[in-house]
């Protein structure tokens, strides 16, 4: 079956019991539809860019799937119906990332950026 990875942002006045039952519900809609759950992370309050619905703050949360095309559109089709999610993306991936999400890892264990207050002189 396919391989997918799912980001969806809830509101933020959920509390985070409540985002992730979202989780739960939706990797059951998955599962009743022949589709499986690989992992799945909640990601906490982040915020936001801008401004969706009027929040600022969302609950974030990522899915990693194997399922068929029909069982990943009917997730999306409720999540997009529930009031209580935001946002929804979706994308077909050739494999699954060994290990936790780039947002799970440390900031120490994401790699060298440098130093950020390091100036070149300029010419």
């Amino acid at each position: 079956m396919p391989l997918y990875e799912h980001v969806f942002i809830s509101r933020q006045d959920l509390s985070n019991a409540q985002a992730e039952g979202l989780v739960e519900h939706f990797s059951t809609v998955l599962s009743d539809n022949g589709g499986k759950v690989v992992e799945s992370e909640y990601w906490g309050v982040k915020t936001m860019a801008y401004k969706i619905n009027k929040n600022r703050k969302g609950h974030y949360a990522f899915l990693r799937t194997d399922a068929s095309s029909d069982a990943v559109q009917e997730m999306e089709r409720l999540m997009r119906l529930h009031d209580d999610v935001m946002r929804v993306l979706t994308i077909k991936v050739d494999e699954h990332a060994e290990g936790p999400s780039i947002q799970m890892q440390k900031r120490d264990e994401r790699g060298d950026r440098g130093d950020r207050r390091e100036r070149r002189p300029r010419d």
